[in-house]
């Protein structure tokens, strides 16, 4: 018997004015303010989206706390409506899930699609729906973004995704357990996979599972629901599946390195002292120590534990001082090296250091094209080729005029020159700032930087 495919529907709503996306949202900075004082990291982004998907797990309610406000959330959370799900925000950063008995199937709109987060679904949607399509996903545009991670390690557990013109099609006849071998180091597709091992009874392992952050904090949430993880932190996981779950649950997020790194170097870029409180250190060492290098002095506090009571944090004050370019590159590797999040955040820095600094972002292509919008500025960041910028310093930036690229942390390290450029820059369409950082400019305003939100038409 043929079985029925359930399907999301993608439709266009141009005349819509209840979308942030529909009109462009800018900031005026005023730069060259000295920040000073106390920030504290905000949850996690990628651990928010992370464990919304991992909610659809438990056929009874989960409650969050740390959930990050942000417009990746907001978008797959009309994901989730859209399937049935009951979504209650209970207070600012804490939300309630509850799954359908039935999952539905219907429109929803095309700026979803941006959210690459919503591959996750299908690690939980399969326990519950045996054949169904999702569209495709999109996220940050910094060039061509496979699906093959997810696909190897999903069909070795009894998950068929085939790819058309609107989507993906996933289905399933039998799950079993199973030996996985990651086909690349994917935080997503590792997620993926211990979604959909987490309720298949036996034990599945999982070689190359990438122990990022994001990763850990799935874990740990599994861990709630009685799933045994041998391995965490490492890059072999032994997952020991069970049978259901449908009991109430509650969980804490805990908070953002690359938020963290954010604060890090915009104090650094600007030469402000400042202290950048719960800052999840495990997943900032070698970032801290690269910087150590290029001459950054700071001071910890002792470590203690998120809400979630498993991840180490402490605060970091920074000073200012004298900053030199690396005789080595700069690279980021899959954890525990520098996350590939966290290494535009070097661009704004090095323009303030003396000498040449090679970052080199062979993760994605075409992401270093962006970081040559801070010439804008007054930078020099040199083009080597698709992968790789040269960057001379120390430059005394300027203001300027920038539409944000259309990739979250580009746009971030734009928004972090011009606090430290002199005269008044404005930065077009903030979006892709939004969609990672909450609240961003009031938070930063909070530490002496000139932020104006300017509503467009």
């Amino acid at each position: 018997m043929t079985q029925k495919i359930h399907t999301i529907t993608i439709y266009s709503m141009r005349s819509s004015t209840n979308r942030n996306e529909q009109k462009s949202l800018d900031f005026q900075i005023t730069g060259k303010k000295k920040l000073s004082g106390s920030i504290a990291t905000n949850f996690s982004k990628n651990g928010s989206v992370t464990l919304l998907c991992a909610s659809l797990l438990n056929t009874g309610k989960t409650t969050f706390y740390g959930i990050s406000k942000i417009e990746e959330v907001h978008r797959l959370i009309e994901i989730l409506e859209t399937l049935g799900v009951s979504v209650r925000w209970t207070g600012r950063n804490s939300i309630e899930i509850t799954p359908p008995k039935t999952f539905k199937f219907g429109d929803i709109h095309t700026t979803t699609t941006k959210v690459r987060s919503s591959l996750m679904l299908i690690g939980s949607l399969i326990h519950r729906v045996r054949k169904f399509e999702l569209p495709h996903a999109g996220g940050c545009k910094m060039g061509n973004r496979t699906i093959a991670a997810h696909r190897y390690a999903l069909e070795k557990l009894g998950i068929k995704i085939t790819t058309n013109n609107r989507g993906y099609v996933i289905a399933v006849n039998k799950l079993k357990p199973a030996d996985i071998v990651m086909y690349e180091a994917s935080d997503t597709a590792t997620n993926n996979a211990l979604l959909a091992a987490a309720l298949i009874p036996g034990t599945t392992t999982i070689k190359f599972a990438t122990p990022n952050y994001q990763v850990q904090e799935l874990c740990f949430f599994l861990e709630k629901m009685g799933v045994k993880i041998d391995g965490i932190g490492t890059t072999n996981l032994i997952v020991h599946g069970i049978k259901s779950f449908n009991k109430p649950l509650e969980y804490h997020n805990s908070e953002d390195p690359i938020e963290s790194m954010m604060f890090i170097a915009t104090a650094i870029t600007t030469h402000s002292p400042l202290t950048v409180t719960r800052c999840p250190i495990d997943f900032l060492a070698v970032e801290l120590l690269k910087l150590e290098k290029m001459g950054v002095k700071f001071k910890f506090s002792p470590p203690y534990k998120s809400y979630n009571g498993r991840t180490t944090l402490v605060d970091i004050k920074i000073y200012p001082h004298p900053l030199k370019a690396l005789a080595d590159k700069i690279h980021a590797l899959p954890y525990p090296g520098i996350n590939s999040d966290n290494l535009p955040f070097f661009v704004p820095i090095a323009t303030q250091a003396k000498g040449t600094t090679l970052i080199h972002d062979w993760m994605w292509e075409n992401r270093a094209i962006y970081f040559t919008e801070l010439n804008r500025l007054g930078a020099q960041v040199n083009l080597a080729d698709p992968h790789r910028v040269f960057i001379t310093g120390p430059t005394a930036l300027k203001a300027g005029q920038i539409i944000c690229p259309p990739a979250l942390r580009p746009a971030m390290i734009i928004l972090i020159a011009m606090l430290a450029s002199e005269g008044t820059s404005i930065l077009r369409n903030v979006y892709s700032i939004n969609r990672g950082y909450e609240e961003i400019a009031t938070r930063l305003n909070s530490i002496g930087a000139d932020i104006k939100i300017l509503k467009g038409k």
